[in-house]
């Protein structure tokens, strides 16, 4: 047992763990800067944060330390319990912004969605890992989409159309690293803009339109929809090479900038640590992603490698939209960046998914 034990840890990608706690100690950082900005020095934010660190780091070795292979036989009770939870957010689910997607538990708020994302790269590994060859191309599309458009359906109803795109987002890149026959896409390029039209007259709200007509012209109405994008591009832009110092960022202490613990808080890395912190940002996570791609290599099953796949996609897809919507080149949908943005959910769901990740990269090595 401590044989194994030893050679578990011998195995482990210390190289990727540090990488992703490097960028959560960057999130602990801002969001503790953030909170010096308060009339009242409040770090109930930044306790709670270290609270969520240190449950998905021990959340993290677990599934290191466990077998992966394990997880597709749950991935079916996995699903049913997402849709339990998300149809139950919505009769017991506490408000806020708008959107009824959070569980109130201890003073804490558990927003199910994150871990709808984990539960949603495990049913597609599993799904893809398990279907015949054989199998129609159609008939495998058909009933991975509609596992994804269930939970879809029931994120929208909260309603909270970022996560519900970044499912969609999610699945679409699988199936393309897949290789689908390129008439599906077009097929589903068809149905989103039908979609899309009606949803544009009988669906979206106003400030959900006026959201887009922010992202096509950033000047529009500056004092409202615009006014998020226009502050977090004047923080971007003011950090200079090496940043105004941590705690001393105009646009964040001030409150010029909203959600700067959360949506923007790229925006704050940038003003208070500059270019040089936002380099090490992305060296972090491309660190992350490469090394991922080098276990990728290495794993000789279907469903270690979808999972990585999945994984890789939602992580990447989140960070792009996150960084876009802070640089305005994408509209805002209140999409948080992995491992720094403030919230409980959203990193433990991200440290698991390293978790099982690195317990890939482990039995990939091991011959048992």
């Amino acid at each position: 047992m401590f044989n194994k034990l030893i050679l578990y840890f011998k195995n482990f990608d210390w190289i990727l763990f540090t990488a992703v706690i490097l960028l959560v100690c960057f999130g602990l950082a801002e969001i503790y800067s953030v909170a010096l900005g308060s009339s009242q020095l409040d770090l109930l934010n930044f306790k709670k944060q270290i609270v969520f660190v240190i449950l998905g780091v021990i959340l993290l070795f677990l599934l290191a330390g466990s077998d992966y292979h394990s997880l597709r036989s749950y991935s079916k009770h996995l699903y049913v319990l997402g849709l339990v939870l998300l149809i139950g957010v919505l009769f017991f689910g506490q408000t806020i912004r708008g959107t009824k997607g959070w569980y109130s538990l201890a003073g804490f708020n558990l927003q199910p969605v994150e871990f709808i994302k984990f539960i949603l790269v495990l049913f597609l590994a599993k799904y893809f890992s398990s279907a015949s060859p054989k199998t129609e191309e159609f008939k495998r599309l058909l009933i991975s989409g509609s596992g994804v458009l269930l939970f879809i359906i029931l994120v929208l109803a909260q309603p909270d159309f970022g996560s519900a795109f970044i499912l969609f987002l999610t699945w679409l890149s699988l199936i393309v690293l897949i290789g689908f026959n390129r008439k599906y896409f077009l097929i589903i390029g068809l149905i989103l803009a039908v979609v899309f039209s009606g949803a544009w007259y009988f669906a979206l709200q106003d400030y959900q339109k006026e959201r887009i007509v922010t992202f096509l012209n950033p000047s529009f109405n500056p004092l409202n929809q615009g006014y998020n994008v226009s502050q977090a591009i004047i923080a971007v832009g003011a950090g200079g090479l090496i940043g105004r110092g941590l705690g001393f960022g105009s646009q964040s202490q001030l409150k010029f900038l909203p959600e700067a613990q959360t949506d923007f808080i790229f925006a704050v890395v940038a003003e208070e640590l500059g270019f040089s912190g936002v380099l090490l940002i992305l060296l972090f996570f491309g660190i992350f992603f490469y090394r991922c791609l080098y276990h990728l290599k290495r794993v000789n099953n279907d469903f270690g490698i979808f999972f990585i796949l999945g994984s890789l996609s939602l992580i990447f897809i989140e960070m792009f939209i996150n960084i876009g919507m802070n640089l305005g080149i994408l509209p805002v949908v209140g999409i948080s960046l992995p491992f720094l943005s403030y919230g409980g959910s959203g990193l433990v769901s991200s440290l698991m998914l390293v978790g099982v990740i690195e317990s890939i990269a482990i039995r990939s090595k091991i011959n048992y």
